[in-house]
């Protein structure tokens, strides 16, 4: 797939899905399958995402740029155009950018929106006004139907309620896959070591959204390796931590990984933070938390 961040050379001309797309879930992949069956399917998003660049609002993005980008891949799309959220693009009225970026640039042949997307200048862009400038100018627009679940529409807001609950099984039928952190391991302060549970920390991007503290099953993978564990997210309150860390213990392994580039598929929640009285009670926790992880992988 093609990445740009600029409009030239763009592969034209383009079926095309607009849209921020962060978290690529079920509700996205309604829109963005309308244009997979049609020649150069394109994704043209947006970035930084408009919420960040307005607000200055950081950690809560579902999928960052590069995970974001690995996804529509996955999907099939030829190219992905990442347009630049500059005070410029923020200005320019919505019939400007038909004009001159989905038109001129893209030659749409086929534009496809969510229900509710909107788009330019103080958000004067919707689907009525592609839809007069499609007639006029040969293009179809396709609006998906929302993508609905047991409690409403799926969302974005619906996957990070979810996470901010530890409810994995609610993720998953919103995203239809597992909530996923990723980052390289970086120098922790080695108590996990001293503890008998080695731990990796990782440096998960500040833009990313954190579910709920607590510890979690999870499915760790690098390079061409595979391995379950345990994922402590929290302040390590019995320690007096003043800052959040994300530590991932692996079962039945022993390695360095540092400078690897872990990616961290959250399984299920096993239980939320606690400060205990005193170490020896978190090594009896830990070692709980490790036989109730042993359990669940069991094949039933």
């Amino acid at each position: 797939m093609h990445i740009l961040t600029q409009l030239e050379p763009a592969q034209r001309p383009s079926a095309l899905a607009l849209g921020n797309f962060d978290g690529v879930h079920r509700g996205h992949r309604a829109v963005l399958c309308q244009v997979l069956d049609q020649p150069n399917p394109t994704v043209v998003t947006f970035e930084p995402h408009p919420r960040e660049y307005f607000s200055g609002q950081q950690g809560f993005l579902l999928t960052p740029g590069p995970e974001r980008l690995e996804l529509l891949a996955q999907l099939g799309f030829v190219q992905t155009v990442v347009l630049a959220f500059t005070p410029a693009l923020a200005r320019l009225p919505a019939p400007e950018f038909v004009q001159q970026v989905l038109i001129e640039q893209l030659g749409a042949t086929r534009i496809s929106i969510g229900p509710d997307f909107q788009f330019g200048y103080q958000r004067g862009g919707n689907a009525q006004l592609l839809r007069t400038w499609g007639a006029s100018h040969g293009f179809e627009v396709c609006v998906a139907t929302e993508t609905q679940w047991e409690a409403g529409r799926v969302s974005s807001s619906a996957v990070r309620a979810a996470l901010a609950q530890g409810n994995l099984e609610t993720v998953h039928q919103l995203l239809g896959r597992n909530y996923q952190l990723r980052g390289p391991v970086v120098r922790g302060d080695g108590r996990g070591r001293t503890l008998g549970f080695p731990t990796a920390n990782l440096a998960v991007s500040p833009r990313k959204f954190l579910p709920c503290s607590g510890v979690y099953l999870v499915q760790v993978t690098w390079d061409d390796q595979a391995q379950p564990g345990l994922l402590n997210l929290g302040y390590r309150p019995t320690f007096a931590g003043q800052e959040q860390r994300v530590e991932v213990h692996l079962l039945d392994w022993q390695g360095d990984l540092y400078g690897k580039t872990l990616t961290v598929e959250l399984l299920s929640y096993l239980r939320p933070e606690s400060k205990f009285t005193s170490v020896a009670a978190l090594k009896q926790q830990i070692q709980a938390d490790t036989c109730t992880a042993r359990q669940l992988l069991i094949p039933k």
